[in-house]
């Protein structure tokens, strides 16, 4: 298994402009690692960069201690998986999955072996012979996994993978993903804009804002402790309170600091000893919960409740949390 360093990456594409700005993380052995962001934060550049399809301003990258930072993609031992699944539609599946192999030049015997095996790996045993097209696209994203599998990678790199697929084949894919990369022992780095599949597969996620690394840590970790109010309207839903509200919802003295993130399941209708009132403004059922926006001592909150009762608009409720749900962050 090897580990990914990048220290001091930066990269511009007119000279003026950084689209990354002195990017340092390192992605463990065997270790399923997102880049998560908005649009324009950086992180296809990075994971381009990683790939070597481009070349860093300044800046190293390390494949364990291997300094890969001017190699060229196909001496980088990596594994590409596209987000348009980039699969040839003229070859069958085998031939989509061995396509690298053949440019390798790898003996006949070894590549029917190990094409047959990464197709096992990825569901698709007794696919070999269909065309491109017979295919659905979720097993379009199978073939390009086996495609990536099959080369043996020390590092695998994910860019969006998902992103055409509909929720339900989402759902499947991501969790079909995690497993191959821990049975495979691989090394993944992995590019969405999608929370909720980076939070469900991931094992640590470094958030990109501007060019650069908000925060790094686990998925629990930048949902329960994020450092700033970006970084926890990003992860989730997020009411970013002041100090003042936040004492009263909680009637309590707090930490240090001027703003406060308290997550919408935190918030409690109807219960405890606080005096802060609050008008429904406006509710959304969503079966397994329901929503409702609060006006609140001159603020809108957001309060998510599981088998909630029903609440009629423009009715009065007193709101309360608990102190330890109150993480102070920066503006």
């Amino acid at each position: 298994m090897t580990p990914v360093t990048i220290s001091g990456l930066s990269k511009s594409y007119d000279g003026k402009t950084l689209v990354l700005d002195r990017v340092d993380l390192r992605v463990e052995p065997g270790e399923l690692f997102f880049l998560l962001g908005g649009s324009g934060c950086g992180k296809t550049t990075l994971l381009r960069l990683v790939a070597g399809f481009l070349t860093p301003d300044q800046g190293r990258i390390h494949f364990g201690d291997l300094d890969v930072t001017r190699l060229p993609p196909e001496r980088r031992a990596i594994g590409m998986v596209f987000q348009n699944y980039a699969l040839w539609p003229h070859l069958d599946v085998a031939g989509n999955v061995a396509f690298g192999l053949d440019v390798r030049r790898v003996a006949s015997a070894e590549k029917a072996e190990r094409v047959t095996a990464a197709l096992a790996m990825v569901g698709l045993a007794g696919y070999d012979r269909r065309m491109i097209g017979e295919l659905s696209g979720g097993q379009q994203q199978r073939v390009a996994l086996a495609r990536a599998l099959v080369m043996r990678p020390a590092v695998l790199l994910l860019d969006e993978p998902l992103s055409n697929l509909d929720a339900r084949l989402r759902l499947d894919m991501r969790q079909e993903i995690r497993r191959l990369c821990k049975q495979s022992g691989l090394t993944a780095l992995y590019v969405t804009h999608d929370q909720t599949e980076a939070m469900s597969t991931a094992d640590r996620i470094a958030l990109l804002h501007a060019g650069g690394v908000a925060q790094i840590g686990t998925p629990r970790d930048l949902y329960e402790q994020p450092r700033t109010a970006q970084v926890a309207q990003f992860l989730g839903e997020a009411n970013i309170v002041s100090r003042t509200l936040a004492e009263k919802l909680c009637t309590a003295t707090l930490p240090a600091g001027d703003s406060f993130c308290i997550r919408p399941e935190r918030l409690r209708l109807g219960l405890g000893n606080t005096s802060v009132q609050a008008t429904i403004a406006a509710g959304s059922f969503q079966g397994d919960r329901s929503q409702w926006w609060l006006d609140c001592a001159g603020q809108r909150l957001l309060v998510s409740e599981s088998a909630a009762p029903v609440r009629e608009i423009g009715t009065t409720v007193s709101v309360s949390t608990d102190p330890a749900t109150c993480i102070a962050v920066a503006p």
